[in-house]
């Protein structure tokens, strides 16, 4: 992995360095904001969709973080559930996912993006009764 897609936290101790790749960030993120009562599914892309049936849990999934030079950037694509208040979900998944990674890394985020991509209906619609003549 180059230098550039690592993130560096230490302040340069005597003993070395510590650094810490996005690719871990993502996962945090995922399983914070997957914790969050409303949340029904996460988004992810092609590829991880073919992965998660192939077996492999991927915990990253829906979940997109960019390094900047001011701090730490991170996009959640979230399926909602039906009837639940999507601004105080939204709210909670941001808490969520900012106190995980303060908690387990002591990283701050800049900026949390949260994106609804859909509504997790709670049961498949019932087909109407037609009635046989």
């Amino acid at each position: 992995m180059s230098e550039k897609q690592l993130l560096n936290v230490s302040e340069g101790s005597t003993l070395g360095n510590v650094e810490i790749a996005p690719e871990v960030i993502e996962v945090i993120a995922g399983i914070a904001v997957s914790e969050v009562a409303g949340v029904a599914s996460m988004r992810g892309n092609f590829a991880s969709g073919v992965v998660e049936r192939l077996g492999k849990k991927n915990h990253g999934k829906g979940v997109k973080v960019e390094l900047a030079e001011d701090g730490i950037l991170i996009d959640a694509y979230v399926v909602m559930d039906y009837g639940i208040s999507i601004p105080d979900t939204a709210k909670k998944i941001q808490d969520n996912t900012s106190q995980a990674l303060k908690n387990m890394t002591a990283l701050e985020i800049k900026e949390m993006n949260v994106h609804i991509v859909g509504i997790q209906m709670e049961g498949k619609e019932e087909e109407p009764e037609t009635e046989e003549v």
